[in-house]
């Protein structure tokens, strides 16, 4: 049994330790907007917030998240960062296909919160680990630098 706490609600699962937290978040725990992409950690679609942070969540066991907060697409938009990152997003038509954005908000967010004015770089360098197949990266920093602003209240 491993206790944590998702979206601001405390869970337990009875899932061995080594299980990645990827799959108790869907399948276990019903949530399915964080995606599988490549289960490797290189493509940015099952990123989570841990404490904060960007996770790959195909990555992490289960255990290393015991008794620590884990946010998921579900409940990033309770964030200041996380409400101006989905915002953007539909204002911008960012979304193609779909299937990496909620791991490129995920990183958006965490993002925004950690460097509240971020340059071209910073977007570029943050985001760097998403990889988006239908190429919507002109669109995803366009809609990080109007979420960045709204953040901030610009």
């Amino acid at each position: 049994m491993v206790d944590f706490s998702v979206n601001g609600a405390n869970v337990s699962v009875p899932v061995e330790d080594d299980t990645p937290l990827l799959w108790v978040i869907r399948d276990v725990l019903g949530m399915t907007g964080t995606k599988f992409g490549c289960g490797i950690g290189q493509c940015g679609a099952c990123t989570v917030h841990l404490d904060g942070e960007p996770i790959r969540s195909c990555l992490t066991q289960v255990s290393d998240v015991a008794d620590r907060e884990v946010r998921t697409i579900e409940g990033v938009g309770a964030t200041k960062a996380g409400k101006a990152v989905q915002e953007a997003w539909l204002n911008l038509d960012v979304v193609q296909c779909g299937y990496c954005q909620s791991g490129q908000i995920m990183t958006a967010a965490a993002l925004i919160a950690a460097t509240p004015e971020p340059s071209d770089t910073d977007i570029d360098q943050g985001m760097s680990g998403n990889i988006c197949r239908c190429g919507t990266y002109v669109r995803i920093r366009e809609a990080v630098k109007e979420a960045a602003k709204a953040a901030t209240g610009e």
